[in-house]
């Protein structure tokens, strides 16, 4: 492993003005990693850390001061907080100042995986827009499903999909979210690893990918739609060189994002267009390279025949609804494979919309498995805050709570609230999964393939 960073990106970086190379070759030399969380306000709304600091652009985001062991931690796998780079957490504030925050939009989440910045935008914008967010490696996108359980919101739809597909949905989100693959540079400090496959010819491979994705997306954005387009490179060409080739090729104008000056970040223009640009460097912020552009979609787009498609019958038993969640009023539900689930009834109509379209993996919330007679709860259904609170409970401890999560048996004597049947496993006051509770044993019904493999 090298212990340089590459001549070219020093040399090119040493290209803008007032590029201090003495200072960030020093903060990677030095190697300090920094870490950060964003809490999910739905669940968690109190740090529950030592001597955290906040993150000054993303009023749930804080900054540790050291890295603990997330896999010990009850609350990490209940999807009370997510761990996520700083930097990246800025998207918070350009919500707010775009003014979507808490808003009525469609969002597309284009290169989503693993999740930080889609549980981001469902915190962000509300729980009255809907969220697509998309991966198209497979692997990927199944983690990616598993975060978005976790966060237990049921406004989101997950697919898996090349960008390529979102042709087909043409004018139909508000806003669209790229974060688009990149030569990684920007992860140096954080993944020293990548210096030594870091190459011009591989920012040049990415920069050509970017294109490819945008121009078979951007079709999908609504006009006066805003593009969101991010990277964690500090090359040119895969950050402003690639907002002067949205802006000449399609019809966007440049947004400026207002900021506060003690916060470090540098504001860029591009060389053609002079976009706004929006850079990070980890000597000067309290984060990793990062860089993100706002545009906003100008030109006329004309969208597909939003024909009402005939309702099929629905089976989803309404009481089961009822017995189980608070969401009766506003949440729809439906049946799949088996299972029952909710999804926001403001968007209905437009699932199946989507289900023309898209490979859908997850939407809305899975309650779980209906038998005709009764339903096997979902560990989906744990996991959301639309779960009724009054569900029997058993409030256990950290030793109890990690037993479980290793898929373990658990004693008897440890859930006596409960004389018998489903019973949820409450870890300070938050659900972490089901157990079924017998006459002489607990089953335990964590999900096998999350389990905590190791302590």
């Amino acid at each position: 492993m090298s212990n340089f960073l590459p001549n070219e990106l020093i040399k090119r970086l040493n290209e803008q003005e007032g590029f201090d190379s003495e200072a960030f070759n020093t903060i990677h030399e030095q190697g300090d990693k920094i870490t950060s969380v964003r809490l999910n306000p739905l669940k968690q709304t109190t740090i529950p850390f030592e001597n955290a600091s906040p993150v000054p652009w993303c009023d749930t985001g804080y900054y540790l001061t050291h890295r603990p062991v997330f896999t010990l931690d009850p609350l990490y796998h209940a999807g009370c907080y997510y761990v996520q780079e700083a930097s990246s957490m800025f998207i918070a504030h350009i919500l707010k100042e775009i003014g979507l925050e808490n808003s009525v939009t469609r969002a597309l989440d284009l290169c989503a995986a693993p999740g930080g910045k889609s549980t981001l935008l469902t915190s962000y914008l509300g729980s009255e827009s809907l969220l697509v967010s998309n991966e198209v490696i497979k692997s990927r996108a199944n983690i990616l499903t598993g975060n978005i359980v976790h966060w237990g919101v049921s406004n989101v739809v997950v697919t898996n999909n090349d960008p390529s597909t979102f042709k087909r949905l043409p004018g139909y989100f508000d806003l669209l979210l790229v974060d688009a693959p990149c030569s990684g540079s920007g992860m140096f400090r954080r993944d020293q690893e990548t210096i030594d496959e870091w190459s011009l010819a591989n920012v040049k491979l990415c920069s050509d990918r970017q294109k490819r994705i945008l121009a078979e997306s951007l079709s999908a954005l609504a006009t006066d739609g805003y593009l969101l387009y991010s990277t964690c490179s500090y090359s040119r060409e895969e950050n402003e060189d690639i907002v002067d080739w949205i802006q000449t090729t399609f019809s966007f104008e440049s947004i400026r994002i207002t900021f506060d000056s003690d916060w470090g970040i540098e504001e860029t223009r591009s060389a053609e267009h002079q976009a706004f640009g929006y850079r990070f460097y980890p000597h000067k912020v309290k984060g990793e390279g990062f860089y993100i552009a706002v545009l906003r979609k100008k030109e006329d787009q004309s969208t597909f025949n939003k024909k009402k498609i005939k309702t099929e019958k629905n089976d989803a038993p309404l009481r089961v609804v009822a017995d189980w969640t608070n969401q009766q009023a506003d949440h729809v539900p439906f049946m799949h494979s088996g299972h029952i689930h909710i999804f926001p009834k403001r968007y209905e109509e437009e699932l199946r919309w989507l289900q023309q379209v898209l490979y859908i993996k997850q939407a809305g919330t899975d309650m779980g498995k209906w038998t005709g007679t009764e339903l096997l709860p979902s560990h989906d259904l744990a996991c959301s805050i639309h779960i009724r609170s009054d569900l029997p409970a058993q409030e256990v401890t950290e030793d109890v709570a990690r037993q479980f999560l290793r898929k373990r048996s658990l004693a008897r004597e440890d859930f006596e609230a409960v004389n018998s049947g489903w019973c949820l496993v409450r870890y300070h006051g938050i659900n972490l999964g089901w157990v079924k509770v017998l006459a002489n044993r607990i089953n335990n019904y964590y999900p096998k393939e999350v389990r905590i493999m190791n302590l």
